[in-house]
């Protein structure tokens, strides 16, 4: 009788573990809303002016003013600029796009890689931390989160491939540059050397 006493209290203890998991889940379901991030802040639109410079120029041509907007499809987000006056996209900025963003003052230089060639976008900022939050945001939006994770060789070999093109762009404008001085300085020395004709 004693022993089975024993063994129903036993059963019933051991009924009782069915209901651990429900206390568990409870108690992390009120943990939950602390471990959740905190939802995402609607991002404030920046006014720009922008800036183009098209592939074999070496100057740039003013578009005018742009409001970059933050647009988010699905799970990815891209970076649009809209013309102030006519509202048409200017550019837009995803994780398909192969470019490479860099602050230089207030200005967001964005050279965007098509093949060999090299279109590079200028977005002049109102301050300091405009410019901070536009590169912020396209970076953010472009940047390549599942190739990195799931191929991080073939991020890396697109990551340098852009900088290559990038820099051979840079180097050929400046090599340009140096030939268009050289040539304007030749041209005046010979100039200045002919003799002024007598009257």
């Amino acid at each position: 009788m004693d022993s089975d006493a024993v063994m129903e209290g036993s059963s019933s203890s051991v009924q009782v573990a069915p209901r651990l998991p429900s206390i568990e889940s409870e108690y992390a379901s009120s943990l939950m809303p602390n471990v959740l991030p905190p939802p995402a802040r609607e991002f404030r639109d920046i006014q720009v002016k922008v800036h183009i410079r098209r592939p074999e120029k070496d100057s740039w041509a003013y578009l005018g003013r742009a409001l970059v907007s933050q647009e988010v499809v699905g799970q990815s987000s891209r970076v649009v600029v809209r013309s102030l006056t006519s509202s048409k996209v200017l550019v837009a900025f995803g994780e398909v796009s192969e470019l490479q963003a860099e602050k230089r003052g207030n200005f967001v230089v964005v050279g965007c890689v098509e093949g060999s060639r090299v279109i590079s976008w200028s977005l002049n900022a109102v301050n300091n931390s405009e410019t901070l939050r536009l590169l912020a945001s396209i970076e953010l939006a472009c940047y390549r989160c599942r190739l990195a994770v799931v191929d991080p060789r073939t991020h890396t070999k697109s990551r340098r491939r852009i900088e290559r093109v990038i820099k051979e762009d840079r180097r050929r404008r400046h090599r340009r540059r140096k030939d268009q001085d050289a040539m304007i300085d030749a041209f005046q020395q010979h100039h200045l050397g002919d003799d002024v004709p007598e009257s």
